[in-house]
């Protein structure tokens, strides 16, 4: 007898199960049984008889009637799945013109009743025939199998995301969608068509990157898509808005199109107008942030559309409808996608001056204070400590608080790239502004509060934290001196009660990081906060002297030294939850910009409360450090110089930079630079003499003087070199070398003119006080503004890029002019040839010994060998013309050009690649006969990121690896072959290969199947 709780449970299966559904069922399996047959010892369905194929989709069309919500995951349902999907599968693959119909109907009809987890592992058999009809004469038959497709993408997990493309790759599902598409005005087919094929186009280049590069490059189809922005119907903007969102996840595509993209861009600018419905909107907006994903992108869209786009973007924020309870609980509202939208203001732009003009201050102070029932308070004169009071209070109303994150985003952003003469008074925004400053004020020390209590804080409170800590920081160091200037008075009024106990918390906090006690140890958000809380209080001198008198610098110094050693990488969007951004993730073909901060915020923010402290600590202090920290100043230098040449982002170098101006190293530390210098001292090559007015000389190298510093130089020497210019002269030196002597103003001193030069040579210079003020004088008259500004130790602009020392400008015809060898390369493969500098027919690089030297060992003995070659006016290369113009490239800035990664590399045949790939293992082997060990690293690196490829790449690989013997990256390539020698042997491909490299891939397989038994075991 079965207990009560078997029957309970009995009857909690059988809920909703009725005697209608179970008649159905016993109907659709005596249809089903009539198919089932024996294949290969798996049971399948198939039949060829017309009516049974009726039969069959009539009763799974009538049991899918059936199941509800709550039947949908019952035995009866589930045991079923596999039958149907296995006959509808047949059904359609027989493409019967009187069943195609219906069964795809059907099929549409099951992929929306049944659960995606029920149908996860059956989805792929369905997929193939359903792709296979999308190119059908039958237009009915195609929408039903794009809708069923589109439901099956909308659901399909990261698992299987392999296995689909696959099939829509080998059913060639986007070549057949796109000729849908081009096609659509044939044949009188109505707009549902036009829409499904678009909406699942745009759904596989959402999913695909490598499927992009086939449609943006069809003139046909982008021509078709232009002629369908000015369509009437909602849900056809909606669908095409949506395909040009996906196909600008491409940054190559997207940089195409805003070169002649205005129809588009105003199509898009359009479409947010509050005229317009909800689903056109915000897909206005998702166009508009994938265009803005790259900075060089977004800045060309600005340029084009910019006022109109910004007004767009404020209209959004201040949506009418952003009173209601709904909007605070609809993540996708339009005021979120305008307000993610509006964080493009985190680049520096004249956008900024649209959003100044729009009102962004009042759109902001809306979305905080929004109906506050006080807000004519503000009208009045109130004193600072009554403002606090009334603007707590209404921010305590908890309005929108799920979109403070973004308001302090775009406060911060602002405030950051605000000129310095900023006139608020101009813009009638003082008020709003201050209330503003007070309300990020505010936040901040109360989030000092929350981080305490962070394990409790929802992803909203830590998110706010975080992002009012940085509005805040932002604020007190912003350019415009009335923002930084009110904030630092207003933080400092609001720090008056528990100030000191914050600041003692921040230290601990940071200590406990530091300290390797692993018990009790805070989480990065709240170490993120802590730090830069640091730097905020840093900035304000009472809390500045605390900080010292509890031994920050040596809590920060101790931070600094545990991260070197625990390097902790981490992303603002891990830590700032409504920057996630699924955008940013799908995208390709993008340029390699970096975040100012990248994944090294705790590094950024630590020497950024550092450099604060040291920068207002007395000199002869300074320097007692090392009595009181475990870092002596020689050690402190050598670590911020090794970021400076080594840091993956540009905020930590400047940071490391700014704190070395405190040590009197002034300048941008590099390894370019370091090998450039050595020929400061060294008068081989030279061919400037610099004359001083007392008579003392230094030679120097033009061509370093024309890229770095060429107001050293008299306005002709760039172009003559004969011809003595105003102010030089030209003589001869006891070799024959012809040096023009270039005399200087009698303002410029010995000590002052060689420390400049090593800035130029160098890249940094180390001066004594005494010297920096002449040094500024002349780094002023140079043009050197960069080193003006570490001189005068002004404090790092936000976002501002790291220099480069990049001597390729000295390649182009005006640096022919100090040229003194000529390179060719071993081949012939550019047809015609013509040279602006000279008459040499064969294809050339006017190069500089100089500079090839400072790089390669080789080449300086080979130079300085008084041999025969050492006088050789060309030196022919053993590479190819590309491999010698990126080796060029790599002497002159010290960077490799890279293949083309992303969907242009995706829709390379296997033969391109390969010949790019050659290029890279072709310098491989020139740089280790040559001794450049950096370059050979970079070329093996990249070498090895294209292995996988393709199964012939690897092999073609491995096989140029042996012909130039790089041996490590042949091994490398066989272990990338490992798992798929058998297939490759079996399928002739290792055949090109000899005989010790079909070993070395056997061998590696052996290694493989061992390591796979050990770890089974």
């Amino acid at each position: 007898m079965r207990s009560s709780s078997s029957k309970h449970g009995a009857a909690e299966n059988n809920r909703g199960v009725t005697g209608h559904m179970l008649t159905l069922h016993q109907r659709l399996y005596h249809a089903l049984n009539l198919g089932f047959r024996s294949i290969n010892n798996r049971r399948k369905w198939y039949c060829s008889d017309i009516e049974i194929q009726r039969l069959v989709i009539r009763s799974i069309d009538a049991f899918l009637d059936c199941i509800s919500t709550e039947t949908s995951h019952h035995p009866l349902v589930k045991d079923s799945v596999e039958d149907m999907v296995g006959a509808l599968e047949s059904i359609l693959e027989f493409k019967s013109e009187s069943t195609m119909g219906v069964a795809s109907r059907v099929a549409v009809k099951m992929v929306n009743i049944l659960p995606s987890s029920l149908l996860q592992s059956h989805v792929l058999d369905l997929m193939r025939p359903l792709a296979s009809l999308l190119s059908t004469w039958q237009f009915q038959v195609s929408i039903s199998c794009a809708s069923a497709l589109n439901a099956i993408l909308s659901n399909i997990s990261i698992k299987t995301e392999r296995e689909v493309w696959q099939i829509l790759k080998e059913t060639k599902v986007v070549g057949s969608l796109v000729d849908n598409i081009k096609e659509f005005s044939v044949g009188n087919k109505p707009t549902e068509y036009l829409e499904e094929m678009v909406s699942l186009l745009s759904k596989i280049l959402w999913w695909w990157p490598q499927s992009r590069f086939c449609v943006w490059t069809d003139t046909e189809l982008l021509n078709f898509l232009d002629t369908l922005q000015l369509e009437r119907e909602n849900s056809t903007k909606v669908a095409v808005l949506q395909l040009y969102s996906t196909l600008a996840l491409c940054g190559a595509w997207a940089s195409k199109l805003l070169e002649n993209g205005e129809a588009l861009l105003r199509m898009m600018v359009d479409s947010m107008e509050r005229a317009n419905n909800h689903s056109i909107r915000m897909e206005g907006f998702r166009l508009a942030q994938c265009l803005a994903i790259n900075k060089r992108e977004c800045l060309k869209m600005i340029k084009r559309c910019g006022e109109p786009l910004v007004k767009a973007i404020i209209s959004g924020m201040s949506d009418r409808n952003s009173h209601s309870e709904k909007l605070a609980k609809n993540h996708r509202s339009i005021v979120e996608e305008a307000c993610r939208l509006a964080l493009i203001t985190r680049w520096a732009g004249d956008h900024h001056i649209y959003f100044w003009k729009a009102g962004v201050d009042t759109v902001l102070l809306d979305l905080l204070l929004g109906s506050y029932e006080k807000i004519d308070l503000f009208k009045q004169e109130l004193s600072m400590k009554e403002l606090i009071v009334v603007v707590r209070d209404g921010l305590n109303t908890n309005f929108h608080l799920s979109l403070r994150p973004y308001v302090w985003d775009i406060l911060g952003w602002i405030a950051t790239n605000c000129a310095e003469d900023f006139n608020t008074e101009a813009h009638g925004r003082k008020l709003h502004l201050k209330i503003l400053i007070v309300c990020a004020c505010l936040a901040f020390v109360d989030s000092i509060h929350v981080t305490r209590q962070i394990s409790q804080s929802s992803p909203t409170n830590t998110a706010v934290s975080e992002s009012a800590s940085r509005a805040v920081l932002m604020m007190v160091y912003s350019p415009c001196k009335y923002i930084a200037s009110v904030a630092r008075s207003l933080l400092l009024e609001i720090l008056k009660s528990n100030g000191k106990d914050y600041t003692e918390y921040l230290l601990e906090t940071l200590i406990a990081r530091s300290s390797g006690n692993n018990f009790g140890i805070p989480g990065n958000l709240q170490i993120v906060i802590c730090l830069m809380s640091l730097a905020c209080y840093s900035s304000l001198p009472k809390y500045r002297k605390l900080i010292i008198k509890h031994q920050g610098i040596k809590t920060l110094l101790n931070f600094i030294r545990w991260w070197f050693s625990n390097p902790v990488r981490i992303k603002r969007s891990n830590v700032a939850s409504h920057l996630h951004n699924s955008f940013t993730e799908r995208s390709c073909c993008c340029s390699a910009t970096e975040d100012w901060e990248g994944e090294d915020m705790l590094l950024l923010f630590s020497l950024w409360s550092l450099a604060e402290l040291l920068h207002h600590l007395d000199p002869i202090k300074v320097h007692l450090l090392d009595n009181q920290t475990n870092f002596n100043e020689v050690q402190l230098v050598s670590e911020l110089q090794k970021i400076c040449r080594h840091g993956r982002t540009p905020g930590p170098r400047w940071y490391a930079v700014y704190i070395l101006c405190v040590f009197g190293h002034y300048g941008f530390p590099c390894e370019m630079g370091d090998r450039i210098g050595k020929a400061l001292t060294d008068n081989e090559y030279t061919d400037l003499e610099l004359n001083l007015v007392n008579g003392e000389s230094i030679y120097v190298h033009g061509v370093v003087l024309m890229v770095r510093s060429p107001s050293l130089l008299p306005p002709g020497e760039l172009l003559v070199k004969e011809k003595a210019s105003s102010g030089s002269s030209v003589k001869q030196d006891a070799e024959n070398r012809v040096i023009t002597a270039i005399h200087l103003s009698s303002h410029v001193d010995y000590q002052s003119l060689l420390k400049l030069l090593e800035y130029v040579y160098f890249g940094y210079v180390q001066a004594s006080e005494d010297l920096v003020k002449k040094l500024k004088i002349f780094a002023k008259h140079c043009g050197l503004h960069h080193l003006l500004q570490m001189l005068s130790k002004r404090h790092p602009k936000w976002g501002t890029p790291m220099p480069s020392f990049d001597l390729t400008p000295a390649l182009r015809p005006g640096g022919h002019h100090f040229s003194d060898i000529l390179l060719e390369s071993n081949t012939r493969e550019l047809v015609s040839w013509m040279c602006n500098s000279c008459s040499a027919s064969v294809p050339h690089l006017h190069v500089h010994k100089v500079i090839l030297e400072s790089s390669c060992d080789y080449l300086q003995a080979l130079f300085r060998s008084g041999m025969q070659e050492s006088h050789l006016q060309t030196i022919k290369v053993p590479v190819s013309w590309e491999s010698l113009v990126k080796l060029v490239n790599w002497f002159y800035s010290d960077q490799l050009p890279e293949p083309s990664f992303g969907c242009l590399w995706d829709n390379m045949d296997a033969d391109e690649k390969l010949h790019e790939v050659q290029l890279y293992i072709e310098l491989c082997w020139l740089a280790e006969f040559w001794l450049i060990e950096d370059l050979h690293e970079e070329c093996y690196r990249v070498s090895v990121s294209c292995l996988d490829s393709s199964r012939y790449l690897s092999v073609k690989i491995m096989q140029s690896a042996a012909i130039f013997t790089q041996w490590k990256l042949a091994e490398v390539a066989a272990n990338y072959m490992a798992p798929l020698y058998h297939s490759l042997r079996n399928s002739g491909e290792l055949d090109a290969l000899d005989d010790s490299l079909v070993e070395m891939v056997r061998s590696a397989s052996v290694r493989l199947s061992q390591e796979g038994s050990r770890s089974s075991s």
